[in-house]
């Protein structure tokens, strides 16, 4: 069982600027490619800032004059690693209130960048997919519960488990690891246990 992690689910190659990059053309570049922001990254291809959409918006309407990257961005840049999981990035974003995330290498160096829209593939995934991992890597593979056992219905990325765990100390693990699998969107816990080893 593997998480997809911002590497497998980022963009590589994205659309950068410089710090002389200017207004309009930085405009140009977030029409004409469809994105909502774009690192500005130095000589060394590291990030130092971000321009999005709304920093434009806000320089055109309080007329502080700046017409370039440098004056325009947001600095620093918040970043992600790579192997960060998606959960990982997400919350990133949602703390700082952020849409993408430049991701770097460990000489901070631009590789590719995560966005939310990056973040949702997660949950297209199938629901066959989904089932399928749970079984076999979740219950058989990770801790060697029969199939027969658990019963696993996932509609639409919601997670029905049902069926008799040998020991109760089992049935939170289950839900738990069912929980981390990637395009989950809820567990929903209807199994019983032969056994009460919590006592």
């Amino acid at each position: 069982m593997r998480q997809r992690s911002v590497a497998d689910l980022m963009t590589p190659d994205a659309v950068t600027v410089q710090r002389g990059t200017t207004f309009k053309e930085i405009a140009r570049l977030l029409d004409e490619y469809d994105i909502t922001a774009v690192p500005v990254v130095d000589d060394a291809h590291r990030p130092i800032g971000v321009v999005s959409e709304a920093d434009l918006l806000r320089e055109r309407t309080s007329g502080a004059g700046g017409d370039t990257a440098d004056d325009l961005m947001t600095s620093p840049a918040v970043v992600a690693q790579p192997r960060w999981s998606a959960v990982e990035a997400a919350r990133v974003m949602e703390d700082r209130h952020i849409k993408r995330l430049p991701v770097v290498d460990d000489q901070g160096r631009l590789i590719g960048v995560i966005s939310r829209s990056d973040l949702l593939q997660l949950f297209l995934r199938r629901d066959r997919a989904i089932q399928e991992e749970i079984v076999e890597d979740v219950l058989v593979g990770t801790l060697g519960v029969s199939p027969a056992s658990v019963s696993v219905d996932v509609t639409d990325g919601r997670v029905t488990l049902s069926g008799t765990l040998a020991r109760k100390g089992l049935v939170p693990v289950v839900v738990r690891l069912c929980e981390s699998v990637d395009g989950v969107v809820k567990v929903v816990d209807r199994l019983s246990f032969e056994q009460d080893d919590t006592g």
